[in-house]
């Protein structure tokens, strides 16, 4: 199970990196594109940059129980 637990964790923190990042680049794009006088930028993008920090701090929740579930695991007295 903490293999599993292990693998997961770090899948999901890597998800919620690359959403974050997504996220960032995304609104630095329609930043620069407003400043430019553009309104349509990633017409085919479903998804605001604040939506996907909101994904990648859920994700980030997950990680969090479940390296607080190793330690408590870790932590729980032999015998």
């Amino acid at each position: 199970m903490g293999k599993w637990s292990s693998i997961i964790c770090r899948f999901l923190f890597g998800a919620a990196f690359f959403l974050t990042a997504l996220g960032v680049l995304e609104w630095v794009v329609r930043w620069v594109a407003r400043l430019s006088g553009s309104t349509t930028v990633f017409r085919g993008f479903y998804y605001d940059p604040g939506r996907l920090l909101e994904f990648s701090a859920m994700a980030l929740v997950f990680v969090i129980a479940l390296q607080l579930r190793e330690i408590k695991i870790l932590l729980r007295p032999k015998g």
